[in-house]
């Protein structure tokens, strides 16, 4: 009898199953719901149900189209509107100790009198030594509604008694361009992270700076810039490009076309100009290089980028979280659809670094083969570039395979580089600023102790961390620029010194500045003429 009950509960559903088969999918959806609410065997969230529902439906379009949260959201909206509530501080975990190592001199915790140095051991009367957290976890206690005080609680190396401090958040800005400076007497750097609300203003602020400081070359990077806003990237190129040149154009799904073009209000329309960019320089990131490119405005130096020729739209829901969907396709001004293939899936399409990486694209050149059918031409001097996934630079360089290795990677995450700088920095401060009073003298003569890194290189070893000998050579000078990078940062009231230093050791940046500081080979770039590019025999080729 039990037998033939299921049978006939299995029979009736598919008759059902099968006579519905052509039923409204948003009915469907409702009542799939609805069963899941009426018969699952324990109680149910229907929010988190929901969700997950959109996921998989969004997950199955295109690895760009996406479901964010009520509390992503406000994350995102935070960092687009380029400010949040905070102190005006950077600190490092050391030792599970939370220690500030820099200070915004404009900020409301230097108007209160913390130091760099100070270390912070409660936040809100919570206690936040010893316990294992996060930087995330500590960020989050110091930033807060705006106008809301916080209290801490610090200890100072020079007082023997622990110090208390009431500081009052305030907007801090979250600036999209994290380094502006003169490189040389007529060579600019600015270095944009993202494209927020801010950046066009951020950008128009920086370059009338830089000219006033001499300024006729400038190089920009955008190595790891992963995007932001579009008209954000639609205003850097006004920056650069005269009126009416275009930026951009989208297509729909309807094949409907919308053509961005520049206003002719910028501020470095004539000067020469080398944007860096790496496989993690994606979206308007790409648009912006591409637009350069296309136009003969500027030699693109690095490596090939990430390849994202999709454009987002965010379609709000009624309880604050969106569905971010693919609602065109965009193309440089010279036609070049950039879009990498994505027809194996996220999985697959995500590790295209991996790929990368193992096929030798990274580390040589010439190991892409372009189809014809990829071959356009830049629209002013004529010259040959190519579409179908991300932006191929006019002059390749090598990645610096120590920075991406798995050694370095640990011995950073460890905290270790970051504690050999700071207790430098903190038994030799008033010696090392004597020695070297500002940035410049600092950079130009400060050498880190081959002691220091044979002691970090020791340190992780000890903890088990798997490190080059202590006699690799590459090591060491990537363990010493870092030591230094942080060093910098701590010792000198601003910002960049940190990149500053990594500047210097970057082969992209002094090939970029090589290239500014010799007109003939500038040109020469820009020129219709091919530039060589073999192959070695060996070598293995990726086909787009």
């Amino acid at each position: 009898m039990k037998k033939n009950f299921l049978i006939s509960c299995f029979f009736t559903l598919f008759v059902i199953s099968a006579t519905q088969a052509q039923m409204n999918p948003k009915i469907k959806l409702q009542d799939a719901l609805k069963l899941i609410q009426d018969n699952y065997v324990d109680p149910v969230n229907d929010e988190q149900i929901v969700d997950a529902a959109i996921k998989a439906m969004l997950g199955s379009l295109d690895p760009h189209s996406s479901y964010i949260s009520r509390e992503e959201v406000e994350a995102m909206n935070e960092q687009m509107t380029g400010s949040f509530a905070g102190i005006g501080i950077s600190f490092a975990m050391v030792n599970d100790s939370t220690f500030i190592t820099s200070i915004n001199p404009d900020g409301p915790a230097a108007r209160a009198g913390l130091q760099v140095g100070d270390r912070i051991t409660t936040v809100d009367g919570q206690s936040i030594f010893g316990k294992g957290l996060k930087n995330q976890e500590v960020m989050r206690m110091l930033r807060g509604e705006k106008g809301k005080a916080v209290k801490l609680d610090i200890i100072r190396k020079t007082q023997a008694e622990p110090l208390e401090f009431t500081v009052m958040r305030e907007p801090i800005a979250e600036l999209s361009i994290t380094a502006s400076y003169m490189v040389s007497k007529n060579v600019g750097y600015i270095a944009l992270s993202i494209f927020s609300q801010s950046t066009r203003r951020e950008m128009d602020a920086a370059l009338k700076k830089l000219k006033a400081a001499g300024m006729t070359k400038l190089i920009l990077d955008l190595q790891s810039n992963g995007g932001g806003l579009v008209d954000a990237a639609i205003g850097v190129a006004d920056e650069f490009l005269p009126a009416e040149k275009m930026v951009f154009y989208s297509v729909t799904n309807t094949g409907v076309k919308d053509h961005y073009l520049t206003g002719g209000y910028g501020q470095f329309m004539a000067g020469d100009l080398v944007v860096l960019i790496d496989e993690s320089t994606a979206s308007s990131s790409e648009i912006l290089t591409g637009a350069l490119q296309d136009w003969d405005r500027a030699v693109v130096v690095g490596r090939r980028s990430f390849g994202k020729g999709l454009m987002q739209k965010g379609l709000p829901l009624s309880d604050g979280s969106v569905i971010r969907l693919t609602g065109a396709r965009y193309y440089t001004p010279s036609g070049r659809s950039i879009q990498k293939p994505y027809t194996k899936g996220k999985t697959d399409y995500f590790e295209d670094f991996n790929r990368r990486m193992a096929s030798g694209e990274l580390t040589e050149g010439g190991h892409v083969n372009f189809p014809d059918s990829l071959k356009y031409t830049t629209l002013t001097n004529k010259r040959v570039v190519f579409g179908g996934g991300g932006i191929m630079p006019d002059k390749f360089i090598p990645i610096d395979t120590a920075l991406y290795s798995v050694w370095l990677n640990r011995l950073m995450s460890s905290g270790r580089v970051t504690q050999a700088a700071f207790n430098e920095v903190q038994q030799n401060r008033q010696a090392l600023i004597s020695k070297y009073p500002g940035f410049d003298a600092f950079n130009a003569s400060f050498n880190v102790d081959d002691k220091m890194i044979d002691q970090i290189i020791k340190s992780a070893a000890e903890k088990g961390g798997k490190l080059p000998p202590i006699t690799d050579q590459v090591a060491r000078k990537t363990i010493a620029v870092e030591v230094k990078a942080e060093m910098a940062d701590m010792l000198y009231v601003g910002k960049s010194y940190a990149l500053r230093v990594r500047n210097e050791a970057s082969n992209a940046f002094t090939t970029a500045l090589s290239i500014l500081n010799d007109q003939n080979v500038y040109n020469r770039f820009l020129s219709a003429k091919p530039l060589k590019n073999t192959l070695p025999k060996t070598s293995k080729k990726i086909e787009l």
